[in-house]
């Protein structure tokens, strides 16, 4: 076994490793969410977690960890006789993003149920964890059918697995701890919520720091022993502080003054439920109990808003997760602390304080010195106020001047800048037709793990899900030949069927977009990106990918890989500028291109194009791009914008076209596009959920004789 990177030699991360500590000290606290990017230590703290967790008592022979003074009454490997147990460490068991719902919840021996009527269970993941610690790196990654499970056993403190008649329980009272980098896509409102406490973190940008980071990771892969053990007295005086602190936990006193300012925060900024009240008033008292003192303060409930209420805050993925500090500030200067008692305060209660600040290799614990004469002295970043001595500040009053626009080289509107994007609104439903096999989401239809039955098959691989009427019916007529002579049939293996269901998938939702200049009144620009900032909310509550192409000028360009970040594409939408000629070939190009790599890199996805455009196409784009469409360069760009759609359409992508088209005349070319595409074109007050146009359900594509002539006419 590799030795773990010791928790005490991890460099800065101050309010990471409390959090960890705040846990450890009280479990009920809920666990942890870091959010971070990527290279920040999130992973290695976790790990490194569980070697400062007290040891556990668990009845020997038990899978499920059953504490020997009170075992679970309904423990598959129960009853349990009293009894003294045995001492073993915590575990920290990990959840691989791709596992299967049987390795989380357990699986059942189907065959011996049913042939012999016993529950023949092999526990998983959530028995494993029982007690310990259950820890999910890129949790926002996770399947939604592995977050369900999840949601249930943290709500319940139980695992059920309930199979054609058969069911199984077992206690799963466990620490959830997650990472995971916001760029990759956000979490599902229900599971973030289940996170007593979250944290951002981030990589240093002192260089102290950052040598003190270097040194300590080579240290540590050179001799992974030999630098834990000069890490291991450290380690052990931050044990013994956990077990202090959880011995001094019930005798911490949560005042009045103390659940005013917790109810009043919470209410100040309009957290749904009650749950954050509780984990504020749990967080407060771990850390007074880690402080050492048996009452709750002002500036435990303060540090325990910062570390509880931002996760809880945010309204849709669009907004950043934080909390401002002089309104939490405001808001608890409303309930002052009743006179100090004269118990003794030993620090801060932070976990840099204590051992680790003179440990070995001579960088303390965490953060380096910040004064003294031997700290270095910071260099000034060159956009930090004061970094430039010579130009005189400008004057706070003084308005801006407006920056000149050069003028566009193709004769064309100049560049204007950005402009917000209006309100978004509830969309209506677009899918993909036909039925996919793609990973599980909200939009279109697929053959999924879960939802309603369809039929049978013989099972691939591992039997997961029986189809129970198809299974009897294969084996019913065999039962003589067998020597059927009691009650239960006979079953082989050969008579097991699979169900097969049929769900809902994610797609691929690749966004087009137009920002040329016939595009560039200001309304009618922030009318489009509330339009389309609207399909991306959409996108993230149906767990789609998302990607985001836009031309103008005499070129097309990828602003966003496909990604599971909807907010990342909401952030490049907003700083999206207008202008220039519209070069629409070049836009539907580049898609065909993305898409052919993207079917490469997950051939199951199925995408999902919307153009969001007026129709109009006054520039050709690059040549190379436009002879691709068909294998020649020449023509109008009406036309080159029509071989591109129609290869598009020849690949069977489905597609929409949002018309942007305003005003009282209308030249219709945004339906010209979408009769290329095979899609239909929905106008940007028809997009919207509740108005009066036809809902629309699936996106057409052309059938194979009409792609055939398409392809055709195109060559």
């Amino acid at each position: 076994m590799s030795t773990p990177y010791p928790f005490t030699a991890v460099v800065g991360q101050t309010d990471l490793r409390l959090a960890l500590l705040l846990n450890a000290v009280s479990p009920a606290v809920g666990g942890v969410l870091v959010r971070g990017e990527k290279g920040t230590a999130k992973s290695t703290a976790v790990r490194a977690l569980s070697a400062l967790l007290p040891q556990v008592d668990v009845v020997p022979g038990c899978r499920f960890s059953c504490a020997p003074g009170a075992p679970d009454p309904a423990c598959p490997d129960g009853p349990h006789e009293p009894g003294p147990g045995s001492a073993r460490p915590a575990r920290m068991v990990e959840l691989p993003v791709g596992a299967s719902e049987d390795r989380l919840v357990g699986a059942l021996d189907i065959e011996r149920a049913l042939a012999e009527g016993v529950k023949a269970f092999e526990p998983g993941l959530l028995a494993d964890a029982h007690r310990g610690i259950l820890y999910v790196d890129e949790v926002n990654l996770l399947h939604d059918h592995l977050i369900d499970l999840l949601l249930d056993a943290a709500a319940m403190g139980a695992s059920y697995v309930e199979r054609e008649g058969v069911s199984v329980r077992h206690a799963a009272r466990f620490l959830l701890v997650g990472t995971m980098n916001p760029e990759e896509g956000e979490l599902r409102p229900q599971l973030l919520d289940r996170f007593g406490l979250t944290v951002e973190v981030a990589a240093s940008r002192e260089p102290a720091q950052r040598v003190e980071v270097v040194r300590r990771r080579l240290a540590y892969e050179d001799d992974p022993a030999g630098f834990a053990g000069r890490w291991a007295g450290d380690e052990q005086e931050v044990r013994a502080r956990v077990v202090a602190a959880r011995a001094l936990l019930p005798q911490v006193v949560l005042g009045d003054t103390a659940l005013l300012q917790i109810a009043a925060a919470c209410a100040g900024f309009e957290v749904d439920g009650m749950r954050a009240d509780i984990v504020m008033a749990r967080t407060a008292t771990a850390l007074a109990a880690w402080a050492g003192r048996t009452s709750v303060r002002k500036e435990d409930v303060r540090q325990a808003a910062l570390l509880a209420l931002p996760h809880r805050r945010r309204r849709n993925p669009f907004d950043a997760p934080g909390l401002d500090e002089d309104k939490l500030d405001e808001i608890l200067d409303r309930f002052p602390d009743e006179e100090p008692d004269d118990e003794p305060d030993p620090g801060p209660g932070g976990p840099e304080d204590g051992p680790e600040d003179d440990g070995p290799d001579g960088g303390g614990g965490g953060v380096p010195p910040q004064s003294g004469p031997e700290a270095p002295e910071a260099p000034r970043s060159p956009e930090a106020p004061g970094a430039q001595d010579d130009p005189a500040p400008s004057a706070p009053d003084a308005p801006e001047a407006p920056e000149r626009q050069p003028a566009s080289q193709d004769g064309a509107a100049p560049e204007q800048a950005a402009v917000r994007a209006a309100e978004p609104f509830r969309t209506k439903v677009l899918s993909v037709p036909g039925l996919g096999e793609g990973a599980s989401g909200r939009r279109s239809r697929a053959r999924t793990a879960h939802g309603r039955t369809t039929g049978s098959q013989r099972p691939r691989g591992q039997l997961t899900k029986l189809h129970l009427a198809a299974t009897v019916q294969a084996a019913a007529p065999h039962q003589r030949a067998r020597g059927r002579a009691g009650r239960g049939l006979v079953i082989r293996k050969d008579d097991l069927r699979q169900a097969t269901r049929e769900g809902r998938e994610g797609n691929l939702v690749l966004f087009v977009v137009d920002a040329s200049g016939s595009m560039a009144a200001r309304q009618r620009m922030s009318a489009v990106k509330g339009a389309v900032l609207s399909l991306l909310l959409d996108a993230y509550q149906r767990r789609d990918k998302v990607g985001l192409i836009t031309f103008r000028g005499a070129a097309a360009e990828l602003a966003l890989p496909p990604t599971s970040s909807v907010d990342a594409a909401a952030a490049r939408l907003e700083q999206l500028p207008t202008g220039g000629r519209t070069p629409l070939a070049a836009g539907l190009l580049k898609a065909h291109e993305v898409l052919r790599i993207e079917r490469l890199r997950d051939p199951s996805r199925r995408p999902l194009l919307v153009v969001v455009t007026d129709g109009r196409a006054t520039s050709a784009g690059s040549a190379s791009a436009a002879g691709s469409a068909g294998g020649r360069a020449d023509g109008s760009p009406r036309e080159l914008a029509g071989r591109s759609a129609r290869l598009l359409q020849a690949q069977g992508v489905a597609s929409v076209v949002v018309d942007c088209e305003s005003g009282p005349v209308r030249l219709g070319l945004a339906g010209v596009l979408a009769a290329d595409l095979g899609g239909p074109a929905v106008t940007l007050d028809g997009l919207r959920a509740d108005s009066l146009a036809g809902l629309v359900k699936n996106v057409r594509t052309a059938g194979t004789s009409p792609s055939h002539h398409t392809a055709r006419r195109a060559a």
